[in-house]
């Protein structure tokens, strides 16, 4: 089994949308995400602005994705379909997305569900816990590493 990381194409919306609501936390269906303004417009805009959504593909199929948030320096999404979960391509993933960020910014941040198991997942790949934000929502942010001359 090869995991290939590439960008997203518009193409790939569809696919995108059926891993944004195959997923257990954190769910969404699709038309919570339009009230919310996601939608396969919305998203299809975002990939002719800038390339910042990131695809998990297994053979045809895509197994995850993520996606950032240049403007505010945010991580705005990232999920792996359940069947998928735990063979390190949420990490890989995550790296994409991050370098992406910090290819314009230091510090880079997040939002997601304080009860969640993605805070443990946040937490080993170095995300900070920020003081907790309203309701269960938690912040997290990452720090650009320094590295010498």
């Amino acid at each position: 089994m090869t995991i290939t990381i590439r960008d997203a194409a518009e193409e790939d919306i569809p696919a995108i949308f059926e891993v944004r609501t195959s997923v257990r936390e954190n769910h969404l269906s699709v038309e919570q995400m339009a009230e919310m303004g996601i939608t396969n417009e919305t998203i299809r805009r975002v990939l002719r602005k800038e390339p910042c959504i990131w695809v998990a593909v297994q053979g045809d199929h895509i197994v995850g994705f993520s996606m950032g948030d240049a403007a505010n320096a945010c991580l705005f999404a990232a999920f792996v379909r359940p069947e998928w979960e735990g063979q390190g391509i949420g990490r890989r993933l995550m790296e994409r997305a991050e370098a992406f960020l910090f290819e314009r910014h230091s510090s880079i941040w997040l939002h997601t569900d304080g009860t969640s198991r993605a805070v443990g997942f946040y937490e080993r790949l170095g995300w900070k816990r920020m003081p907790d934000v309203e309701n269960r929502d938690a912040r997290f942010e990452k720090h650009r590493s320094q590295t010498s001359d």
